[in-house]
């Protein structure tokens, strides 16, 4: 689970369970942190167009393919209330979908998950 709004989120999940302290935003891309190349905020401030600021994301995303070969990619956060505007641009092996829940989806998964801690 990633979420693009001011920065990038990430949850990661094996067999369903959370991995916890994973901060997968801050990995290196192009000698900055990710989130600095390919967040949502970075596509507002720079004026990106879509086709340009999808290569970014793709970038990142094959970037997590080769670390963890993951199932499925899910798209929360801010942007994924457009995601029909960069989803169909993005080349990946590994699907790519948008939240059920869109931006609410990270901040519901949160809460149920710290539901289940008390």
């Amino acid at each position: 689970m990633l979420t693009f709004g001011m920065g990038i989120g990430s949850a990661l999940f094996l067999d369903g369970c959370l991995v916890p302290n994973t901060e997968l935003g801050h990995l290196e891309l192009r000698g900055d942190a990710a989130e600095r190349r390919a967040s949502d905020r970075i596509r507002q401030q720079k004026d990106l167009r879509w086709k340009k600021w999808a290569a970014r994301v793709d970038e990142y995303l094959e970037r997590l393919e080769a670390l963890f070969s993951p199932d499925l990619f899910i798209i929360g956060g801010g942007v994924s209330k457009k995601h029909a505007q960069f989803l169909p641009l993005l080349n990946r092996r590994t699907s790519v979908v948008p939240a059920q829940l869109l931006n609410d989806a990270g901040i519901v998964g949160a809460a149920l998950a710290a539901r289940s801690i008390t």
